[in-house]
């Protein structure tokens, strides 16, 4: 037996993992220990460890008198987790697994092993963290949100989808639609689950009137992705539901959201530049103006709004002094300025829309003969939408005051949009712009329309 204790230490020096043999009587103190507990508990030497008491690493009283208490009553304790406090102060977490020894003339000894798993804690602590993390996130969102596998049974859901339902988040795992809602209706639910499992596709707003379990109908929207585990293989679905019941019509809402978020980031670029945020409302008021002329329809008006509203974003990345420079600026300086197209296209290129938002934005400096920027553009290649975008900003930023000059006024301004119709700007949009100052007799057109 002694001689496979010391193979045992030797062979656990390698592993790293701290072995021991512990006096209790007549003596506490350690016997045998190897190198690797040796370092543990922040000594150079054995002869420096085997002075001491095992006791006193225990950082926690309470653990220390549990562990001996387990240890006495049962002979034995396997993997007793608990916190050591080593020579040099630092808390280390331990799994002790020992047995309580008695020799033939009565002296009580443990034997046992000692590992360092402050590394295991320390990712269990971090994925506690982001499992808490990820379902409070998902407790907060007013939707509801469920996870299924592959047989359609729930796996999880968030605290709206279990009161809708009328259970606790963990009593409808392993439920299926089935379980909460009229067969026809579970049926489609189950076909669209189906398709995404099979299809490897998301299904994405649809729309549809659901039952709920206390027999009231309400109207929702419903998004369902594929889920993947690290192998690319569909392993379940994720569900989001939004109910729609409140609003008449999906459009509006879907409206009132897009401008919510607009005005998260207008504020932003208020905040810092006072000037360019009232440049991009006047520009927006010009461009909404044209596509009424255009008899566009109300998601056609939002989307070039949209667009006119964002088309400066990128300019939060562009230094002040330079943006309010009054003097003429250096060529560095105006190719500095040219980029806050690139930037506000990459602010947004990720984000979905219903329409090329991030596309219109990006083309609102280019020209119809291909002399504008980022792309040289020209021609066909240039939307509507964009074309609109690049007269309302220079007739607006012609007939107000910049930072380096007086305004031109609204006549000088025409005659400049004038003279690059067809080479920089597209005719019919300058023939509309020059229509609308003259039926309100000459004078700008789009102060006070929003």
């Amino acid at each position: 037996m002694k001689n496979t204790f010391y193979l045992n230490i030797s062979t656990a020096d390698s592993l790293g993992i701290g072995l021991f043999k512990y006096s209790i009587s007549p003596q506490e103190r350690f016997i045998i220990t190897n190198y690797a507990l040796v370092k543990l508990l922040g000594f150079k030497y054995k002869k420096e460890l085997h002075q001491t008491q095992l006791g006193q690493y225990f950082l926690s009283p309470e653990e220390k008198e549990r562990f001996f208490r387990v240890l006495r009553q049962e002979g034995r304790v396997r993997f007793f987790e608990t916190q050591f406090r080593n020579t040099q102060g630092k808390h280390v977490w331990v799994a002790v697994t020992a047995s309580l020894v008695i020799s033939k003339n009565k002296h009580e000894y443990i034997e046992g092993i000692i590992e360092n798993i402050s590394s295991h804690k320390d990712m269990e602590e971090k994925l506690a963290y982001e499992r808490d993390f990820l379902q409070g996130l998902l407790d907060n969102i007013p939707d509801a949100i469920y996870f299924k596998d592959c047989d359609h049974r729930i796996i999880k859901v968030n605290k709206f989808y279990a009161q809708g339902v009328g259970l606790g988040s963990t009593e409808t795992a392993g439920k299926t639609d089935f379980d909460f809602f009229p067969y026809e209706q579970a049926k489609r639910m189950y076909e669209d689950d189906k398709y995404v499992l099979t299809k490897g596709k998301p299904i994405v707003g649809k729309v549809e009137r659901t039952t709920l379990p206390n027999g009231t109908w309400n109207q929702v929207i419903t998004t369902k992705i594929p889920m993947y585990d690290r192998k690319g293989k569909i392993i379940g679905t994720m569900g989001i539901t939004r109910d729609m019941t409140a609003y008449a019509h999906l459009e509006s809402e879907r409206r009132t959201m897009l401008i919510n978020a607009l005005k998260v980031l207008g504020k932003a670029l208020e905040m810092r530049d006072p000037y360019t945020f009232s440049h991009t409302r006047h520009v927006a008021d010009i461009a909404e103006a044209i596509g009424q002329r255009l008899n566009w329809d109300e998601n056609r008006l939002l989307e070039i709004r949209l667009a006119a509203e964002l088309h400066d974003l990128g300019k939060i990345g562009v230094p002040l002094d330079i943006l309010n420079k009054p003097g003429t600026l250096t060529p560095l300086e105006y190719n500095l300025i040219q980029e806050h197209v690139t930037m506000c296209y990459d602010l947004i290129k990720d984000i979905v829309f219903p329409f090329p938002l991030a596309e219109i934005i990006y083309q609102h400096h280019e020209h119809l003969d291909g002399t504008g920027y980022p792309r040289k553009l020209k021609g066909d290649q240039l939307c509507l939408e964009s074309r609109i975008l690049a007269v309302s900003d220079a007739l607006e930023a012609m007939t107000h005051r910049r930072p380096y000059r007086e305004g031109l006024g609204i006549d000088r301004a025409l005659h400049e949009l004038r003279t690059a119709s067809g080479s920089k700007y597209d005719p019919q949009i300058v023939d509309i712009v020059n229509q609308l100052v003259e039926e309100n007799h000459g004078r700008v057109f789009w102060a006070g329309i929003s």
